[in-house]
């Protein structure tokens, strides 16, 4: 049995999480639980329900004129989103 340098848990589950491809899967999540945090309670108050599937965040809004005004300043929602995970994740947010 070959011997290896001792790893932490952490260091351990990124590694099995990486090799399975669920690293992406779970940051996608992670980037629907960081929308009441990165928009604020006031835009979130109106999120009926949001999404992640390969790259494309989809949000459902209860106010079309939100959905507008959270258009024109989709890059920079993408752009927090992104560095509050660490990575490019997001690539593309739809507003309905």
């Amino acid at each position: 049995m070959k011997r290896t340098e001792a790893r932490n848990i952490g260091q351990i589950i990124n590694d099995v999480l990486r090799k399975e491809n669920l690293d992406v899967a779970l940051d996608e999540h992670r980037a629907c639980a960081l929308w009441p945090q990165i928009v604020g309670d006031g835009i979130n108050r109106y999120t009926i329900k949001r999404y992640v599937k390969d790259g494309v965040m989809t949000v459902h809004l209860s106010s079309a004129s939100l959905a507008n005004e959270l258009m024109l300043n989709r890059e920079r929602i993408i752009a927090n989103i992104n560095k509050a995970i660490g990575r490019y994740i997001i690539r593309e947010i739809i507003f309905k």
